[in-house]
């Protein structure tokens, strides 16, 4: 009983936070009320306060959660030792998550624009610590000759920026696509496409 008891809130709370995502990034923090998420998910409000007693307490959580997933996106870095493959997994991780996460990354991307004002310094501490590792993996295969030499901050911000577009920027995307959201197919050459060119850009084949 006790572990279906834990497999039910797991479930809601999975379901709390997608539905807070969509919400959030639609309306921004302050036009978002937890009414709006409880219709959205389709619980009671009072469902709602069951899990996440104010609405800064679930959009935090939404953050972390991002933050959690990023930081899987990333964990490449440290299991793998080839710039090729390292960075293509990196980048078609990232866009997958624009793929099937986009809410997410307008989320994050609305928080980082005007400043962070609910991460503040955790996000300076955790941003600079997970940034440095990145960083510093590509100066490692910079001075060993692997990759082409580039600055690798401007190269994490491209990755970062061509990948967190197809989220962010989707419904430009759909207007210059006739109207239309990618398909499956186009968004895998999309895929293919931003490898392509990022990896090239140091020097690697996709």
């Amino acid at each position: 009983m006790t572990t279906r008891k834990s497999q039910i809130r797991k479930d809601n709370v999975g379901r709390i936070l997608l539905a807070a995502e969509k919400i959030f990034a639609l309306k921004g923090y302050v036009g978002a009320s937890m009414v709006d998420i409880a219709a959205e998910v389709e619980l009671p409000k009072s469902n709602l306060h069951y899990y996440f007693s104010t609405k800064e307490s679930l959009y935090r959580a939404v953050l972390d959660g991002l933050l959690a997933l990023w930081k899987e996106d990333a964990l490449c870095f440290e299991a793998y030792d080839d710039p090729q493959l390292v960075l293509s997994t990196y980048i078609r991780a990232k866009m997958m998550h624009s793929r099937q996460r986009p809410y997410g990354s307008k989320v994050w991307a609305s928080e980082i624009m005007q400043g962070a004002p609910v991460l503040g310094e955790e996000l300076t501490v955790w941003l600079d610590e997970w940034a440095e590792m990145k960083k510093s993996r590509l100066r490692q295969w910079i001075s060993e000759g692997r990759i082409d030499n580039v600055d690798a901050s401007a190269y994490l911000y491209m990755i970062w920026a061509s990948t967190q577009h197809y989220a962010d920027f989707d419904h430009q995307i759909a207007v210059l696509n006739q109207g239309k959201a990618l398909s499956d197919r186009e968004f895998e050459q999309a895929v293919q496409n931003v490898t392509r060119v990022l990896l090239k850009g140091v020097g690697l084949s996709a």
